[in-house]
């Protein structure tokens, strides 16, 4: 039977962000007790008004609950109520404690005063002018988010990214999206073809419409560049969109072809299709090394042999042949690539470079793509390195300050980690050096490639166009590492050495059972390495997993290790993720306004629940987060071993079971397994590392750098 019913929500017992599901306890006249509804109520607040229409149902479990079909929502009369509505987070800047002192100075006319005659609200005691700004700004933009759920609500979407939505068209947002939807993938992050799509479908948008095609089509090309691809062959591109879109290719076909005249989409020989970024970012790294190798080296034909025995001194070292090689290269080179797997001095080989081009009185600036990868090459050369982002002075909205109008002042460009950049990055950071420069890339070309598009090391070293030094032989020092010993083991297709004693560096743990592997894990992050070595279970420690999904995966590792690592008190949630204070995590989008990038870590140093915000410290810069901004954060306690390129950790510990199997490969478990600077554990069975190592089919990229550069 059809029941109508209103009363004031007392609590929100679940709210999923994703889909607007919700469970709402109301006190309602004629129930004694709580009332429990239950359906798509996402934009309701504790201490608002509510009736509902809906049916009743009996849950074995949880009792008799309302299921709603639909609901209006009004503002609270009572002050008990007013006060609760406030203090709901709503407002951001009015917590529970603000809420209270506002209704007490102006009882049941305060919502009117706040929509009405805000600036009153000085007269409130611990309420500033600065604060009373931030109360007018943020009701006048919860009256628009509402409006912005409404609508979204009403076309059976997530209520969730009415307030991103809102962030990024204001005011027009609901005609932004009535008018075209699509728009929504491309503008904003975390938003995907698949929720613009639901939208347009919800409004009536044709199946075969040229938008949808046109925004289906770029959505599977940008899912094959997410995969490192720079093109795809255009017969590859409409069989994909024709799966994903349901469509057939009689409607593909034209639109690919508008799509080409508007010069969204742009064809390269072998019917080979392009993002425009995409394809000028290939030709034009392809030109820019082009042009600095045909420049003179003004530094190439010196004996630098006194140099180097001067540098050799000063630093009580000596170098081996190829090292000296590697120096003598670079010197008389215009670019060159320095290659080599773990304990083969190529840091030590690096340092000679930078002192023989000091000695030179040439001025050198050292980059790398990533904050920990700079501080790590900061630490070892003692000299200042930059992350590419900030060596090219990136500021949003204008980009990078410095490119080919504006160029880097150097000599000499070394860039460490150069797997891990990408061929758009590339493109920008050669764009900015002077072509008279020397430059030398760093890099271990045996690690996973990058996670954005492209091959660009290995590529440039395939066209054989530049100076390729690689060093092979493990120091004396490096051979009492079983780390450094079993990474050159797996990488040559080798079983590593997996018996190790109490002094050895690297261990491992047969164990088949996920659920026991994730207990052993518990017990090795929390009580066994930190009470052994002395270490801090949370920033000396990084669990590192082949993939994201399953039980010893990053997302349920993650979990796991909070509740176990993490014991405050203090949290927000937001999705599906509640995050503590102390916490440990991840930004997983680069975020040029904040200067924080994929892969950086932090540590959350405080949550304020008036502010609905969080701010967390990388490296001891203190950066904040409004809670909508909070899906740029994963909880980073285990990480996957694709985000983890480019760090070092003193302690490593990496389950790695038969249930990754899509994701085992050599080049990954090798990028694992350098990881680690101290201690390295891995957890799982042999098998898993026998089918890992046997893996080497390195999955090829759709790229044509080499080609480009052997033009």
């Amino acid at each position: 039977m059809v029941e109508k019913l209103s009363g004031i929500v007392e609590r929100i017992t679940f709210n999923n962000e994703e889909n607007g599901f919700s469970i709402i306890k109301i006190k309602s006249k004629g129930f004694p007790d709580l009332v429990t509804l239950v359906g798509n109520m996402a934009a309701v607040r504790v201490g608002s008004v509510i009736s509902v229409v809906g049916n009743w149902k009996h849950d074995a479990k949880y009792g008799k609950q309302l299921l709603v079909e639909n609901y209006t929502e009004e503002v609270p009369a009572t002050i008990a109520g007013i006060e609760k509505y406030l203090g709901s987070g709503l407002i951001k800047g009015v917590g529970p404690v603000n809420a209270r002192r506002i209704v007490k100075v102006f009882k049941e006319k305060t919502l009117e005063i706040i929509e009405e005659a805000p600036d009153k609200l000085v007269e409130v005691e611990g309420i500033g002018r600065k604060r009373v700004e931030m109360i007018k700004k943020a009701w006048q933009e919860q009256k628009e988010i509402k409006n912005v759920m409404l609508f979204l609500q009403s076309q059976g979407v997530s209520t969730a990214f009415g307030v991103k939505i809102y962030k990024t068209y204001g005011d027009n947002s609901i005609e932004v999206v009535r008018d075209n939807p699509y728009r929504l993938a491309e503008d904003i992050w975390g938003i995907g073809f698949k929720t613009a799509d639901k939208i347009a479908r919800q409004m009536g948008y044709d199946q075969t419409s040229y938008e949808r095609c046109r925004a289906g089509l770029a959505y599977v090309l940008n899912e094959l560049s997410g995969d490192g691809h720079c093109y795809a062959v255009r017969e590859e591109l409409v069989v994909e969109s024709m799966g994903m879109l349901e469509v057939e290719r009689n409607h593909l076909e034209p639109a690919i072809d508008r799509m080409i005249g508007e010069k969204s989409l742009i064809v390269a020989e072998d019917s080979a299709l392009y993002l425009p970024p995409l394809y000028y970012s290939e030709l034009g790294v392809a030109r820019k090394i082009k042009e600095v190798v045909r420049q003179p080296n003004r530094f190439a034909g010196k004996d630098i042999t006194p140099i180097i025995n001067q540098v050799e001194r000063e630093n009580k070292v000596s170098y081996d042949q190829v090292q000296l090689e590697a120096v003598q290269a670079a010197a008389d080179s215009k670019f060159m690539v320095l290659t080599g797997g773990p304990g083969t001095g190529k840091t030590t080989t690096t340092l000679a470079i930078i002192k023989v081009f000091e000695k030179l009185g040439a001025k050198v600036l050292l980059a790398a793509p990533t904050g920990r990868a700079a501080k790590r090459m900061a630490e070892t050369t003692g000299m200042e390195a930059r992350t590419i982002h900030r060596l090219l002075e990136y500021k949003p909205p204008e980009g990078f300050q410095k490119n080919e109008e504006n160029q880097l002042k150097c000599d000499v460009l070394i860039l460490d980690e150069t797997s891990m950049v990408d061929i758009v990055l590339m493109y920008n950071l050669l764009k900015a050096v002077p072509k008279e420069a020397v430059i030398v890339l760093v890099g271990d070309v045996d690690q996973l490639p990058s996670v954005g598009p492209g091959n660009v090391l290995r590529d440039i070293i395939a066209s054989e166009i530049v100076k390729v030094v690689q060093l092979t032989r493990i120091f004396r020092q490096a051979q009492g590492s079983m780390i450094v010993t079993n990474a050159h083991r797996i990488n040559r297709g080798e079983f590593p050495f997996l018996k190790g004693d109490k002094g050895s560096d690297f261990f491992f743990i047969a164990e088949d059972d996920p659920e026991k592997m994730a207990e052993q894990i518990v017990a090795l992050c929390t009580r066994r390495l930190p009470g052994y070595y002395r270490i801090d279970p949370v920033d000396d420690i990084q669990v590192i997993c082949p993939m994201n999904r399953g039980v010893v995966g990053a997302y349920n590792m993650n979990q796991v290790l909070q509740q176990a690592l993490n014991q405050a008190t203090l949290n927000i949630q937001s999705g599906g993720t509640r995050y503590k204070l102390g916490d440990k995590v991840m930004q997983i989008k680069n975020n040029y306004e904040k200067y924080v990038f994929n892969g950086d870590l932090g540590r959350i140093k405080k949550i304020d629940l008036e502010d609905k915000s969080v701010s967390v410290s990388f490296e001891g810069r203190m950066i904040e987060y409004d809670i909508t901004e909070l899906d740029e954060l994963v909880l980073a306690y285990a990480t996957t071993v694709h985000k983890s390129q480019g760090s070092e950790y003193k302690v490593v510990v990496a389950p790695i079971a038969t249930q990754h199997y899509v994701m085992l490969q050599r080049n990954l478990l090798y990028t694992c397994v350098t990881r680690a600077k101290k201690v390295l554990v891995l957890i799982g069975s042999k098998r898993a590392i026998a089918m890992a190592i046997s893996n080497n089919k390195i999955s090829l990229r759709n790229t044509m750098l080499t080609k480009r550069l052997l033009e």
